[in-house]
């Protein structure tokens, strides 16, 4: 059956681990008539949460998608992961989701996981309403979490419902839109309604009055109307909260006991009858500065926010046809790379099933196969459409580490399987790093790098082994210094010779020439990772041709791209070259070149050398309560405070910190706020260490040398 854009709900349903959001969206399909049977995830299986890892694991690490038709709608549900390790599903599924439903749990309050995933749907001004879920629970408080919720989210956090008897023998639901009671049998299922209960009639009353006056708040019309009859009818009231849930302006709550099957079919009434299709929200923003309006009139526009690889099905794309009419077998044409993709097959899924269709319209969520030069974040075009939606900014990695094989063969192996791993998860990535000789892995948190290692393993065979990176000091000297180094060599015939004496020297923007050598050619060289290279020629009387000084330059360089005390790069160093020896006819480039290579070597040990290590400005957001214990982690990390603020219901910490001591660090600060702190790093500056740790990293590179 093909949905008008106007029946099409997009909705993503979000949660702090463990609060029953694959369990309501189980709850969902089986009410909705898609499931005979509904799963359970200790059992492991359910319709979500379908994967090896994820029965493995016993829990959601994967976006999944899944579909109910009720009343007049085709509701799109796509259950995500509640860990932040893997927040990126989340950031992808709220991109294309109309409404967000966050799922609180009744015995345990609104969660810190509930307030990061706010953040995010701010961010994508997504309309929201919340399910207390676990009312059955025999420590389910709704109220509390009610007011955790008013308390951490604001006012337009609205009671629409709340439970008549939580606790283990819940079984009634007051619903004050409709001002009914809902009366469910053991099983859960289809309620009884019945009259609201003449104890309870007070409360609901008021419930209803403040949720009027918010639906009446948003038109004139209505508001005249309410002043008039001081009540709205069903069908005005529909039309006011549309308006106000569009605008976020109120945030509807509804209690539900997933795991009984009690509430989720009025939670997905009010989602058809209420919550906004696509096309009743803001046009999509372009990268050309225009929007594009969800409309089925318009040509065929399509945008790929999730990919994955299926064993025995391959490539699978995940979509949503954000203009036109898509229809099985169209051309479409990539606007990144320009190459034509065929749409031979479409799908709707609930899970690992799915179901082919023949087209789909503007608003809707889809699946494909086989699109070839197509990833996640790329838009296709159909006939009389050039249009590029913005692509999806996904968060920056929290966690790095240095990947290793265990045999050294298989490194084709291994970074192809990374490759196919960051094309389905833009927020696993990795680098290739020629300053540090290693494959850095860069992920969202521990969890997220050990499902990487795991699906390496299992796709392509290959051991992969974390290991600590290597840090990227940087070697410079604090004092001048000379040297010289003749390099001979003889072997038979003609032999190598060369000599260089050179004067090594602090170097800074405007220092004056040396006084008593005479300049006769400067180069002052920004150096690829950051510094400069002073090189002063100041050979006279022909010691050394002039055609040897870049041979001289070449060999110095070769030293200052690894140097001498830990083989980091060398940075803000000026050489002067005073004199030397040649040879008419042993003397080359070569040999110069390992001369001064020697020569700058011999200097820089005398020079007095330092090592700077790269320092980070960390900005924490945390409660109140566990600021003590970060400030006091923080400190054994050789780190500087730079102050502190709030920011909202966290507190700001900002501090300066060595790299060195932020290894795995997003563990252990979830470690001290059991999840509840955040943070945010950027490079700051280089800085040098402290004389104790520059001896240790001097011994340590000694002692590699002598491994290799």
């Amino acid at each position: 059956m093909s949905f008008d854009s106007k029946q099409i709900r997009n909705v993503v349903l979000l949660g702090h681990s463990g609060v029953g959001k694959t369990t309501l969206a189980e709850a969902m399909l089986f009410e909705a008539g898609e499931i005979s049977r509904r799963g359970s995830v200790e059992e492991g299986n359910t319709v979500s949460d379908y994967t090896d890892l994820e029965h493995e694991r016993g829990g959601s690490l994967f976006a999944s998608l899944e579909h109910v038709s009720w009343k007049d709608s085709k509701i799109n549900l796509i259950d995500t992961p509640g860990l932040d390790d893997f927040i990126g599903e989340v950031v992808s599924a709220l991109r294309v989701a109309t409404t967000a439903v966050l799922v609180h749990n009744a015995r345990s309050g609104v969660e810190v996981g509930a307030e990061l995933l706010w953040e995010y749907i701010e961010t994508f001004d997504t309309p929201a309403i919340f399910v207390i879920n676990q009312i059955d629970h025999e420590k389910a408080d709704f109220d509390a979490t009610l007011e955790q919720a008013i308390a951490r989210f604001g006012n337009k956090v609205m009671p629409f419902q709340y439970p008549l008897n939580p606790g283990l023998g819940f079984n009634s639901i007051i619903d004050a839109l409709r001002m009914v009671m809902y009366y469910f049998p053991d099983g859960g299922g289809k309620p009884e309604k019945h009259p609201i209960p003449t104890a309870e009639k007070a409360r609901a009353e008021e419930m209803h009055r403040i949720i009027v006056e918010a639906a009446a708040e948003n038109d004139e019309n209505l508001m005249e109307r309410y002043f008039e009859e001081g009540t709205l009818s069903e069908e005005e009231l529909a039309q006011g909260l549309r308006i106000a849930i569009a605008q976020r302006q109120i945030i509807p709550v509804f209690c539900t006991s997933a795991n009984r099957d009690m509430g989720s079919g009025r939670v997905m009434g009010f989602i058809n009858d209420v919550c906004p299709a696509p096309v009743d929200r803001m046009p999509l923003p372009l990268t050309n500065g225009k929007t594009l309006t969800c409309s089925s009139n318009l040509p065929t526009t399509v945008f790929v926010y999730k990919t994955i690889s299926e064993p025995r099905v391959g490539l699978l794309s995940y979509f949503k046809v954000c203009s036109g009419v898509l229809k099985a077998g169209d051309e479409l044409t990539n606007y990144s790379n320009r190459t034509t993709e065929r749409f031979g097959q479409l799908f709707i899924a609930n899970g690992k099933d799915r179901v082919a269709v023949t087209e789909l319209s503007a608003g809707d969520l889809g699946v494909t196969v086989k699109l070839k030069n197509t990833h996640t974040n790329n838009t296709l075009n159909g006939k009389g459409a050039d249009h590029e939606i913005v692509p999806i900014s996904f968060p920056e990695p929290r966690v790095t580490v240095a990947v290793d094989q265990a045999n050294k063969n298989d490194m084709e192996k291994l970074m192809k399987a990374l490759h196919t791993i960051h094309e389905e998860d833009p927020t696993a990535s990795v680098e290739l790093s020629a300053s540090l000789k290693q494959t850095l892995l860069h992920g969202q948190g521990q969890l997220h790098l050990d499902l990487i290692k795991n699906r390496v393993e299992q796709a392509q065979g290959v051991v992969m082994n974390f290991v600590k990176p290597r840090i990227s000091y940087r070697e410079t000297i604090t004092k001048s210094a000379n040297a010289q180094y003749r390099h001979k060599k003889q072997t038979g015939g003609a032999g190598q010779f060369g000599e260089v004496h050179m004067r090594i020297d602090p170097y800074f923007e405007g220092m004056p020439d040396p006084a008593d050598l005479s300049v006769r050619h400067r180069e002052v060289e920004d150096l690829p990772w950051g510094g400069k290279l002073a090189f002063y020629w100041c050979v006279v009387g022909g010691s050394i041709d002039n055609k040897y000084s870049s041979a001289i330059k070449k060999g110095i360089m070769a030293k200052m791209e690894e140097g001498p005390l830990t083989g980091s790069h060398c940075q803000d160093i000026r050489v002067c070259v005073y004199d030397g020896k040649m040879h008419p006819v042993d003397s080359n480039d070569m040999a110069f070149m390992l001369a001064s290579t020697h020569a700058f070597k011999d200097a820089f040990r005398d020079a007095a050398p330092q090592i700077m290590e790269p320092l980070v400005d960390l900005e924490i957001l945390c409660p109140e309560e566990v600021m003590g214990d970060i400030m006091s982690d923080l400190q054994t990390r050789r780190a500087m405070v730079l102050g502190m603020d709030s920011d909202g219901h966290y507190q700001k910490i900002l501090a300066r910190a060595p790299q060195a001591e932020l290894y795995l660090y997003s563990s252990t600060l979830r470690s001290i706020s059991q999840g509840r702190a955040k943070f945010h790093q950027t490079f700051a500056e280089y800085q040098a260490v402290p004389a104790d740790i520059q001896q240790k990293l001097i011994e340590a590179h000694k002692h590699e040398e002598v491994e290799a």
